[in-house]
């Protein structure tokens, strides 16, 4: 589902796996999105990849991976090109319909309602999506998934801008909202995602079929044109239900804002994985 500007629900006092009117808001525009979103780095796929099992006498030379809310295939690719054999679970039927149209087999359901119909797995994988899942249930029913030794990886991209285009950036936002409403993508590198990070460990914890987990960490740069950035930003959670007039605005002044700057924005990543193996690995 989501990447560089996905961000918890607006403030509720809700978790944001019951925020199911966002975390099913992303394939309003499914083209647009797997077009402009950032992938993932290959090294930490090819690190998931080789931490699980797989290529057994009796199996399959390629091991067999799950991608929990799949969207549009942004991870699956990259598992994919890495030698593995990729299916999917997404709760938005048009993220799903993009998905199967790159290759991919796909189930329409959450991960907590799915029916896995006895299947098996290597690896299960979510792309910005862990958040959507309960973490407590998503772990014990990915345990229950995994071959022996098998991999759970969920992984974020965050985002980290210089302070001056933060300020700027904040400027913006306050000059064009007005009804306590705030769809600013989060900034602050690992730091300000932090609390998804914890969450999943934590419910990683909760069961004991799974070791102790562990955060991987890549570190990547990516600089933005002026347009390239505000697609970017109008496929995040909360700017995607902005009313059209009222998207226009915040795109507008953003706009303006990098303009000022040059026309371009470049962006620190720095993408996490938290991860954990089955605990018997015979």
């Amino acid at each position: 589902m989501t990447t560089a500007s996905s961000t918890p629900p607006p403030s509720s006092g809700i978790e944001a796996h019951h925020a199911r009117q966002f975390a099913e808001s992303f394939g309003s525009d499914a083209t647009r999105y797997d077009r402009v979103r950032p992938r993932y780095p290959q090294e930490l796929v090819e690190r998931v990849v080789a931490a699980s099992p797989g290529r057994g006498p009796d199996r399959s030379p390629e091991r067999e991976v799950l991608d929990v809310g799949i969207g549009t295939g942004i991870l699956a690719r990259a598992f994919r090109s890495a030698g593995c054999q990729v299916s999917g679970v997404d709760p938005d039927r048009r993220m799903a319909d993009y998905a199967r149209s790159q290759g991919f087999d796909v189930d329409v359901a959450t991960f907590e309602e799915w029916d896995a119909a006895n299947r098996s797995f290597d690896a299960i994988v979510a792309g910005q999506t862990w958040h959507w899942v309960d973490p407590a249930a998503g772990a014990a029913k990915a345990a229950r998934l995994l071959r022996p030794g098998g991999r759970l990886a969920v992984f974020w991209n965050t985002q980290e801008f210089p302070p001056p285009v933060r300020r700027a950036l904040d400027d913006a936002f306050n000059r064009t909202t007005s009804d306590g409403s705030d769809p600013r993508p989060v900034a602050g590198g690992a730091k300000g995602f932090s609390g998804f990070f914890g969450t999943a460990a934590d419910g990683m914890r909760q069961t004991e079929a799974l070791g102790e987990p562990e955060q991987w960490v890549a570190k990547w740069r990516r600089s933005f044109t002026r347009d390239e950035w505000l697609e970017v930003l109008a496929t995040g959670v909360g700017f995607n239900q902005l009313p059209p007039e009222r998207l226009a605005l915040v795109l507008g002044e953003l706009g303006s804002v990098v303009d000022a700057m040059g026309g371009a924005v470049t962006v620190d990543y720095t993408t996490v994985a938290v991860t954990a193996a089955r605990a018997d690995s015979t």
